[in-house]
């Protein structure tokens, strides 16, 4: 199976299941997608995550995040840069999801990070995703 976009299978898994409340899933491992888990879970979008070696690619397991009443954390999580559609943003035209109630992930030169985090440090970036 050839993958051409793994952050777009990353989500997709995290999506779906979030959607049947799994309680994890696992996703093959990349530096890439340890970045986008490791800022899902500084937002608090995820509760946590293990990366599993099994002496080849390894793989990432994704702990979701329900509230109290099993209502669902992550309402939406999409793909912005598609691999025919790079978007890229400066500094000062950072999109703010939701007028800052959810989070729009960049990679930028020193990592991946969230829209606050860019902001702070007066980095612009790819536009990964869009979580709220």
């Amino acid at each position: 199976m050839s993958m051409t976009d793994p952050v777009a299978d990353l989500l997709t898994r995290i999506r779906n299941g979030n959607t049947i409340r799994m309680p994890h899933v696992d996703v093959p491992a990349s530096n890439m997608k340890r970045g986008v888990v490791d800022c899902l879970k500084k937002n608090g979008y995820v509760r946590d995550y293990r990366v599993i070696e099994d002496g080849v690619q390894g793989s990432i397991r994704v702990y979701l995040k329900y509230g109290p009443d099993g209502e669902f954390v992550i309402n939406r999580i999409q793909r912005v840069s598609k691999p025919g559609r790079r978007v890229y943003s400066g500094v000062d035209n950072i999109p703010s999801v939701l007028n800052g109630l959810g989070i729009a992930i960049l990679s930028t030169s020193k990592g991946i990070m969230s829209d606050h985090e860019a902001r702070s440090e007066r980095l612009g970036g790819e536009v990964l995703a869009e979580v709220w």
